[in-house]
C-alpha cells in the first residue's frame, strides 16, 4: 500500500519547464471552477466591504443634490434675520430702504408655541404656531390638502393646521378653534411647508395663521419665548450679496443673525450632515471587518491549492507566473464581488428611505449617481489589492518540497508585512477622511478603531492562551478545544471580528435602554411632568391660585430674563470662536432668574453665601457646570445684555447640583433687585397625575390663553421614538459588519475542511458515532461563539458604563438579563453557522475518504 498525493490540476494542463505562455488560461478556469465555496465567500467579502459605503454615498449625494438645488425653497427665500427678540430699528430701516429702492422685499415670520382649545368640550392641545404675512414663501410652496395655494386660504379669521390637530382634537374643516384670545376657523389642512420639510422632534404640532390675527391673539408679551424671521427675496440674484452685507453691517451680531440660501444651512441639512457623518463610520467599521475576511478567505482559497502550486514549480514554473495567474484569479472574484456590492449599494440606498421615511424632505429623487460608480469600483479594486497582497506574497515561499513534506508554509512577516501593514492603515485613513472631511476627527475614529481592533487581540490572545493551557478530561471538550487550534482554522480572525463588531452592536444597545430608563420608562416618581411657561408678572397670584387650588400642592415660580455675556472681566466674548466650540459655549443667550435663596437641589462649591452684602452693585451666582468655559471665580465681573440694556454683576458664589432631576436649574442667578424690572416671562413646573393634566391644563389656557403648558411625558415620549427610529438605522448598518464575521466563520470551516474530515473519519474508525462527532463540531463552535460574545459584551459593558456616566451623566444599569440573551443569541448563531457549513463533512463516509487518500 502507499500514499496517493493529490493533484487538484492534471498535469497535462500544467505549463512544462519548456513552455511557459504568459496566460495559461485553462489553469485560471480550474481554479475559478474548483473550490467554489471559498470563491463565493471571497465575492461575499469584497461586496460586503463596499456596499455599506456605496449605498449611504449614493443616498447621500441624492439628497444632498436635491437640498442644494432646492435651497431657495428650503429658506423659503434668498436671504434672511433670525432673532429672539423683534428686529432692531436700524435692520427695519435698512429692510424698508431695500423695499423703497426696489433691491428686495421682505415678509415677518413669527414662530412660538400656545395652547389650542376646543370650543365645545374641555379638550386642548400644544401646538406650534407659526405667523405668516401674504407675501409668504417668496420660494417653494405650502402644500394643502385642498389643493388650493396658501395665500387664496390663509385669510383673518382663518388658520390652516396639521392632520395630527384634527385627529387628536377631533375635529374637522370648517370648525373652530381657541387660539389665545382669538376664536379662529379651521380651513384647511396643510401637508408641507418649503422652510419645514422634515417632521422633526417638536412639542406640538403646527397652526399657521394670518398676521393680521396677530393683534386678536393677543400671546406677544415682553419675555415671551417669540422667535422672528424675516424672509428677503432679491429680484437680481447679483445683488445679492451686497443686500446681505447691508443687513449684516446694520444687524446685532449678539442678537441678530443674517444669512443667504448659499450660506445658510438649513435644519435639514444639518441632520442629514450629522446623521450620514455618523453612518459613514459605521460603513468604515464594516469595511475594515469585511477586509479582515477577504484576507481570510483569500488565504483559506490559495491554502487549499498548495498542492497545485507546488507541483507548478516542481515541473517548471517560477513564483512569478504562479503570483500572475492568481492575480488574474482574484482580480476575476474581486471584479465580481465589487459588481455585486455596487448592485446591493445601490438597492441599500432605496432601503433607507424606507427606515427615514419621516424625516426624508419632500420630493427627493433617489438617483444613481455616476461620481459615485467611478468611486466604488475604484474602491473595490483597491479594497482587494490591499487585503490580498499578504496571502499572494506568501505564495513565494512555497517549496516544490512541499509536496513530500507537507509543511506549514508561514506567513511573511518581513518587510513586506510591516509595508503591508502599513499601507493598510493608511488606506483605512485615507477611507475615514474620504467620509468625514476633517482630519481631527478622521485621526480620532481610525485610532479609536484601531484601538478596539488591538484591545479585542489582546484579549483574545489571552482567552486563547489559557484555552490552550486548560487540561479537560471530558472527550468531547478536550478535542473541541483542540479543534480551536486546527492548522488553518481562523480562530483568532473570527473571534476579532465577530468581538469587535458584536461589542459596537451591544454598546448601541445597552446605552439606548439605559436611555431610556433614565428618560422615558423609569421616568421619576417626584420629578415635575408639566411646565407651565410664559406666565406673566401680573398673572402670577391668579395663576397659583388656580393651579394650587386644583392640585393641592405649593407651587414654586422661575422668572426668566434672557440676555447675552459680552465681556468677562472687561474681556470681550469672540464669538466666533465660541460659536466654533463644540458643545456649550458663551456665545449662546442664556436664560436668567433671579431668587435670594438655595434650591433643595443645590448647593454651594464656592462662596459663604449665595450673595455677599459687602460686594456693591449686581451681584450674579455662577453655576459650576458652566464655571469652566469662562474660567468664572469669585469677584470676576461679567458683563449682560438684556434686550438692548447693559448689565454688570459680579461673582459671589458658584453653585453646583446635588442630585439628578429633571427640574429648572439655571447657569446664573441674580440678586431680585438686580433683575426684577427687566422685561420677563415666569415659568413653574410640578409633579402631578398623568391623567389630571389635561383638565388642568384646559382650564389654564381658559383663563391664560398666553401660557403654554407643556406635557413632559408625552414630550419624552415623542423625543424616545425619535431616537429609537435613529438608533435602528445605526443596527440596520451594524449588522453588515456582523456578517462579517459569519462569513469568516464559514471561511474557516471551508479552509479546515481536510482536517475535520480527516478527524471525522478517525472518529468513527475508532468507534465513535456520528452524534459525537457532531456534539465535537458543536461544541467547538459554541466555544467559538460563547468567547467571542463574552470578550464584545466585556468591551461593551465598559464603553457603555463611560458613555452614560461620562457623556450622558446618567446612572449606569448593566442590565443582565439583555446581556445573557445577547450572549445566547450570538452563541446560537455561530453554532447554527459552524454546523450547517460542516453538514457536508459529517456526511463524508470512512470508506471512501481512505480510498481516496490509498491506492493499492
Amino acid at each position: 500500500m502507499r500514499y496517493a498525493f493529490p493533484t487538484p490540476t492534471p498535469y497535462s494542463l500544467l505549463p512544462t519547464p519548456y513552455s511557459l505562455p504568459m496566460i495559461h488560461y485553462t489553469f485560471i478556469r480550474r481554479q475559478l471552477t474548483t473550490a467554489r465555496q471559498q470563491s463565493i465567500i471571497f465575492i461575499l467579502c469584497v461586496a460586503l466591504s463596499i456596499v455599506t459605503i456605496v449605498g449611504l454615498n449614493s443616498f447621500g449625494s441624492s439628497v444632498n443634490q436635491a437640498l442644494n438645488s432646492d435651497a431657495r425653497e428650503l429658506m423659503a427665500g434668498d436671504a434672511t434675520v433670525d432673532s429672539s427678540y423683534a428686529l432692531s430699528q436700524p435692520v427695519q430701516d435698512v429692510i424698508a430702504q431695500l423695499a423703497a429702492d426696489g433691491e428686495a422685499q421682505a415678509t415677518t415670520i413669527i414662530t412660538l408655541y400656545t395652547v389650542a382649545q376646543v370650543l365645545t368640550q374641555d379638550d386642548s392641545l400644544l401646538t406650534e404656531l407659526k405667523i405668516v404675512e401674504p407675501a409668504y414663501p417668496f420660494y417653494g410652496e405650502v402644500k394643502l390638502a385642498s389643493g388650493r395655494a396658501l395665500r387664496d386660504v390663509l385669510q383673518p379669521g382663518t388658520i390652516i393646521v396639521e392632520q395630527l390637530i384634527l385627529d387628536r382634537l377631533g375635529l374637522h374643516v370648517g370648525d373652530a378653534l381657541h387660539v389665545g384670545q382669538a376664536v379662529l376657523t379651521i380651513s384647511d389642512v396643510e401637508l408641507s411647508e418649503p422652510d419645514r420639510p422634515v417632521n422633526f422632534f417638536s412639542f406640538g404640532p403646527r397652526i399657521l395663521v394670518a398676521a393680521a390675527d396677530t393683534e386678536r391673539l393677543d400671546l406677544i408679551k415682553p419675555g415671551s419665548r417669540v422667535n422672528y424671521r424675516t424672509l428677503l427675496k432679491v429680484p437680481d440674484e447679483r445683488n445679492l450679496e451686497a443686500v446681505a452685507d447691508k443687513l449684516d453691517a446694520a444687524a446685532d451680531p449678539a442678537l441678530e443673525r443674517v444669512s443667504t440660501f448659499r450660506t445658510r444651512q438649513s435644519g435639514i441639512q444639518r441632520f442629514f450632515n450629522n446623521l450620514l457623518y455618523f453612518l459613514s463610520l459605521v460603513a468604515i467599521f464594516t469595511l475594515l471587518l469585511a477586509g479582515i475576511g477577504i484576507q481570510s478567505a483569500i488565504t483559506a482559497f490559495l491554502r487549499e491549492r498548495d498542492n497545485t502550486v507546488a507541483i507548478v514549480k516542481t515541473v517548471g514554473a517560477d513564483s512569478r507566473f504562479v503570483t500572475r495567474h492568481f492575480l488574474y484569479v482574484i482580480a476575476i472574484l474581486g471584479a465580481i464581488g465589487t459588481l455585486i456590492g455596487l448592485a446591493g449599494g445601490f438597492g441599500l440606498e432605496r432601503v433607507f428611505p424606507l427606515l427615514l421615511g419621516r424625516f426624508l424632505p419632500p420630493d427627493v429623487q433617489i438617483t444613481i449617481q455616476p461620481l459615485v460608480v467611478a468611486e466604488s469600483l475604484l474602491l473595490g479594486i483597491v479594497v482587494v489589492a490591499i487585503f490580498t497582497f499578504l496571502p499572494l506574497d506568501r505564495l513565494k515561499e512555497l517549496r516544490p518540497s512541499f509536496i513530500l513534506r507537507k509543511e506549514e508554509t508561514p506567513t511573511p512577516r518581513g518587510l513586506r508585512f510591516i509595508l503591508s501593514l502599513l499601507l493598510l492603515i493608511i488606506f483605512f485613513f485615507g477611507m475615514a477622511y474620504w467620509q468625514i472631511g476633517t482630519l481631527r476627527r478622521s485621526l480620532y475614529f481610525v485610532g479609536s478603531v484601531l484601538g478596539l481592533l488591538l484591545l479585542t487581540a489582546l484579549v483574545t490572545e489571552g482567552v486563547l492562551w489559557l484555552l490552550r493551557r486548560r487540561r479537560v478530561k471530558q472527550l468531547e471538550i478536550r478535542q473541541a478545544l483542540r479543534g480551536l487550534f486546527r492548522p488553518r482554522n481562523a480562530t483568532r480572525a473570527i473571534i476579532i471580528t465577530l468581538a469587535a463588531a458584536l461589542a459596537v452592536l451591544f454598546t448601541i444597545y445597552l446605552v439606548e435602554q439605559n436611555l431610556d430608563a433614565a428618560f422615558v420608562s423609569s421616568y421619576p416618581d417626584d420629578a415635575p411632568n408639566v411646565f407651565f411657561l410664559d406666565i406673566q408678572p401680573d398673572q402670577v397670584d391668579a395663576f397659583k391660585a388656580l393651579v394650587e387650588g386644583e392640585t393641592q400642592t405649593e407651587i414654586e415660580l422661575f422668572p426668566v430674563v434672557r440676555g447675552l455675556i459680552t465681556s468677562i472681566n472687561n474681556t470681550p466674548v469672540d464669538r466666533e470662536q465660541e460659536r466654533a466650540r463644540r458643545g456649550e459655549n458663551l456665545a449662546r443667550q442664556f436664560n436668567l432668574t433671579y431668587r435670594d435663596h438655595l434650591l433643595d437641589s443645590e448647593a454651594l462649591v464656592a462662596g459663604r453665601d449665595l450673595f455677599d452684602p459687602n460686594v456693591a452693585g449686581a451681584q450674579v451666582s455662577v453655576l459650576d457646570e458652566l464655571a469652566p468655559l469662562g474660567n468664572f471665580k469669585i469677584g470676576d465681573v461679567i458683563a449682560f445684555r438684556i434686550q438692548g440694556v447693559p448689565l454688570t454683576a459680579t461673582v459671589t458664589s458658584v453653585r453646583t447640583q446635588t442630585d439628578e432631576n429633571i427640574g429648572p436649574f439655571f447657569n446664573f442667578v441674580f440678586r431680585p433687585q438686580d433683575l426684577q424690572n427687566a422685561p420677563q416671562s415666569i415659568f413653574s413646573a410640578l409633579h402631578m397625575d398623568a391623567a389630571a393634566i389635561p383638565s388642568l391644563q384646559n382650564q389654564v389656557v381658559a383663563q391664560f390663553p398666553n401660557i403654554s403648558v407643556i406635557n413632559a411625558t408625552e414630550a419624552v415620549a415623542s423625543f424616545a421614538a425619535t431616537a429609537r427610529q435613529l438608533s435602528q438605522v445605526v443596527r440596520f448598518l451594524m449588522l453588515f459588519s456582523l456578517v462579517a464575521g459569519v462569513l469568516i466563520i464559514v471561511s474557516s470551516v471551508y479552509a479546515t475542511r481536510f482536517a475535520r474530515i480527516q478527524e471525522a473519519v478517525y472518529f468513527k474508525v475508532l468507534g465513535a458515532e456520528g452524534r459525537f462527532v457532531l456534539r465535537v463540531f458543536a461544541l467547538e463552535n459554541l466555544l467559538l461563539g460563547l468567547v467571542s460574545a463574552t470578550i464584545a459584551l466585556g468591551l461593551a459593558q465598559i464603553s457603555s458604563w463611560i458613555v452614560s456616566t461620562r457623556v450622558f451623566e446618567i446612572r449606569y444599569a448593566p442590565l443582565f438579563g439583555a446581556s445573557a440573551i445577547m450572549v445566547i443569541g450570538t452563541v446560537a448563531l455561530v453554532m447554527l453557522v459552524g454546523l450547517l457549513a460542516s453538514l457536508p463533512i459529517l456526511r463524508q463516509r470512512p470508506i471512501r475518504f481512505l480510498r481516496e487518500q490509498t491506492q493499492e
